[in-house]
């Protein structure tokens, strides 16, 4: 019998992590229409209930309220929901007939969907395609240039290893939808599943990448302004004078403060954008193309058109960081020139302290002198008075030969008492 372990609470999570959006099985003659929706965390959530309530129109089964993705049948379409760290996919597809096919342009899968479901899906419309899936054999591509695409923006491969070719003009159309054709022949239901998932997600990973674009041009001005700055406050601080100082540590604190204020906000965008141009690359490569002849493949259009944006973001994070570091480099130069500065005058404040200490010292010691000699006068005047009584009862010595004689010995013992007085002060204060 097996021991029951312990498990690990998202043991079953990360196992399933693999199975997670599988491609679904397809077959040509189809519509398929996907909608790329940017939201926030509470649009995310009406994401959500938006599709419980379409499926709870049409009595299905709601989807779970963990569950990131879910597949509905409406009969006339079906329809895949998925939701991601930024934004919610819906796509749509539906069968094409014989007749379709031959249209000028096919109808698109959203043409069965509801349109008030469509016009208030949660978010922000971030991409949106139509893509048709056709049988190659008997296809005459001359449609393709003529009523579905456009001619001078085409871009067209082989794709699946020759088993089928792809069109797409990179263009949005009247509709507000850009548009791809699959023409497949040969292919299994779940290699085709997998070739249009990549191909889908081609686009939504291009447009969620070039969502750096604008925050790497609004930081570039951002920058250069800082960077001038920060070169003025560097030869104000080759030159600057000890007064000068603190203005320039609050200017270049301030500094600092805008340059971190700017790297956290556009950081996690640059990030998420090298991330969306790499998946990008892994799909365009999954999808294994080839040269159609005369024609610019995927790969080599989203490699010229989309290097200057890469190159554009990843050259905003690259500057962010270096102008961090540098106004970091520069605040420790400026802090250790000041530290140094008032080390040098604590030091010069405490040589000046110890030099009235001194002067104090010799000072006491004169006044303790002085103490000594009235203390001692006093003392033999009292000595005096005190001899001159004693006379007349028979002391044998002069008053003024007493006085002399008590000198010495008041002196002595007044020095002796005062240092000690003062060694006692000294032991006690240590």
């Amino acid at each position: 019998m097996t021991t029951p372990l312990t498990l690990h609470p998202e043991r079953m999570a990360l196992h399933n992590e693999v199975h997670a959006r599988p491609p679904e099985a397809l077959e040509s003659n189809l519509a398929i229409s996907q909608v790329v929706m940017v939201c926030s965390a509470a649009e995310r959530e009406a994401s959500r209930a938006h599709i419980a309530a379409l499926a709870r129109d049409h009595h299905l089964a709601q989807p779970d309220a963990g569950s990131t993705h879910a597949r509905l049948d409406f009969g006339l379409y079906r329809l895949r929901w998925e939701l991601h760290t930024e934004f919610v996919t819906w796509t749509f597809t539906r069968p094409l007939k014989g007749t379709e096919t031959g249209e000028r342009v096919p109808e698109v899968a959203t043409s069965t969907v509801p349109q008030h479901f469509l016009a208030q899906l949660p978010g922000k419309c971030l991409a949106a395609m139509h893509l048709w899936v056709l049988p190659i054999k008997g296809f005459s591509t001359d449609s393709v240039l003529q009523n579905i695409l456009h001619e001078e923006t085409l871009v067209a491969s082989t794709v699946a290893d020759g088993y089928g070719e792809v069109y797409t003009d990179f263009a949005l159309h009247a509709d507000g939808y850009s548009r791809m054709l699959l023409l497949a022949g040969g292919m299994t239901p779940r290699r085709l599943g997998r070739l249009v998932q990549n191909l889908l997600e081609i686009e939504t990973y291009r447009m969620a990448a070039l969502l750096g674009l604008p925050a790497a041009r609004a930081a570039s001005t951002v920058l250069g302004s800082a960077e001038r700055e920060l070169a003025e406050l560097a030869e104000s601080i080759r030159s600057a004078t000890r007064e000068s100082e603190p203005e320039l540590l609050d200017r270049l604190t301030r500094l600092a403060g805008q340059v971190e204020s700017q790297h956290a906000a556009t950081h996690s965008r640059f990030s998420a954008s090298a991330a969306y141009f790499e998946l990008v690359d892994k799909r365009i490569q999954d999808i294994g193309e080839s040269r159609l002849a005369g024609m610019q493949t995927i790969g080599e259009f989203m490699d010229r058109r989309l290097t200057p944006a890469r190159s554009t973001c990843a050259w905003a994070a690259r500057r962010q960081d270096a102008l961090s570091q540098r106004v970091s480099r520069i605040s420790n130069l400026l802090r250790t020139r000041v530290e140094i500065e008032q080390q040098q005058s604590s030091q010069a404040l405490l040589a000046a302290q110890i030099t009235r200490q001194d002067t104090q010292l010799k000072l006491q010691s004169t006044v303790e002198g002085l103490s000594v000699a009235a203390i001692s006068y006093y003392i033999v005047g009292l000595v005096t008075y005190l001899a001159k009584g004693a006379e007349h009862v028979g002391w044998p010595v002069a008053p003024e030969m007493t006085a002399a004689i008590a000198i010495p010995f008041v002196a002595g013992g007044v020095w002796w008492s005062l240092r000690r007085m003062h060694h006692s002060l000294f032991q006690k204060g240590g």
